[in-house]
Order: structure tokens, then C-alpha cells, then sequence
């Protein structure tokens, strides 16, 4: 998912005040459930999308999920002002952003590894000690698949891409030929 300056943004103020209050995992957690929450949930949806639920609405609902689910203050803080602000369709991205920053203070980084079909566990644990070696960090792999690479594999991690995919080759061939 390409994070947006949004989602940057509110995940940076979000993580400065997990870091005042020295509870980056606790509010990482409950960040990640609600995220989930809201993504699972099309009527949570529905409300917070359609503009015909005014301010205070979204508030007391929001205020009901973070009691129900014990959730952080500054978490429900977060949530409110989002929701005020029109931009709750933007928690997906904030999570994400929330969720590297956490990896990046603790010697991780995240890596996104896209292949055409699922490959054995095995191949993945030494992709991982190979993107480690190149990168000096621990390396977090969220495995995703695409049937239009044909073959191969597209690794993200950050800004960088490595891309070894069929469909990149085979795009890369075409442009030669038609020169």
C-alpha cells in the first residue's frame, strides 16, 4: 500500500506521543485492531463515510469502541480527530505508517515480497536472511501474491523495489524490441 502524506502525517504525531508515553507497542496494538476493525466492518464503514452522521455521532462511536475495547487514550484521541476531520478512510494508511516507524526504532524494516503463487516457507526464510545481509537490519517479510507477475519475485522494502518478476522482463523485452 503507497502511504499518503495524510497517513504519514497523523502516523508521525501518533507515534511521537507513544514515544512521550513510552507505549509504542500497547498503541500500536490497539491501532492495528481497530484498523482491522474498520476494515472488516462495513456498516463502521457506512457511518463514517456517509456525511449524513454529524460529528457528535461519530464521536460517541468512537468514544463506545475504545471503551468496550479498553482501548489507549491516545489511540481514541487519534481516532476522533481523524474522524473530525473527514479522514478515518485514511486509518488503513496510518496504521502502516504507525506500524514501520515502530519496526524502524527497533532495528526492523519491513519488506514486501510479492510473487506470482505461493512458494515453500523455505524460500522465504532465505530471501529474508538475504535481504538482512543487504540491508544490515532485521527483516519483517509480508508476503503477498499476484498471479499478473507470471513468475518471479518483487521485493519492497521502503522507496527501494526489486523487481524480478516474468511480467517486468518480458516488459522490458518489448520496449528493446520495438526500438
Amino acid at each position: 500500500m503507497t502511504i499518503s502524506i495524510v497517513g504519514r502525517r497523523y502516523a508521525k504525531a501518533l507515534f511521537a506521543l507513544a514515544e512521550q508515553e513510552n507505549a509504542v507497542a500497547e498503541i500500536g496494538k490497539h491501532l492495528a485492531e481497530f484498523t482491522q476493525t474498520y476494515g472488516e466492518s462495513p456498516e463502521l464503514r457506512a457511518v463514517f463515510e456517509n456525511p449524513g452522521f454529524g460529528q457528535d455521532a461519530r464521536r460517541k462511536i468512537i468514544i463506545e469502541i475504545a471503551a468496550r475495547s479498553g482501548m489507549h487514550d491516545a489511540v481514541r484521541n487519534g481516532l476522533q480527530l481523524l474522524s473530525d476531520r473527514g479522514r478515518l478512510t485514511h486509518i488503513p494508511e496510518v496504521q502502516e505508517a504507525f506500524e514501520a516507524m515502530a519496526q524502524e526504532r527497533s532495528g526492523e524494516v519491513r519488506a514486501e515480497i510479492t510473487t506470482a503463487a505461493a512458494l515453500p516457507e523455505a524460500y522465504f526464510m532465505q530471501l529474508q536472511r538475504r535481504l538482512s545481509e543487504v540491508t544490515g537490519k532485521k527483516v519483517v517479510l509480508v508476503k503477498k501474491t499476484d498471479p499478473d507477475l507470471i513468475g518471479g519475485v518483487v521485493a519492497r522494502i521502503g522507496d527501494q523495489v526489486f523487481d524480478g518478476s516474468v511480467k517486468n522482463r518480458l516488459s522490458g523485452l518489448k520496449e528493446e524490441l520495438l526500438r
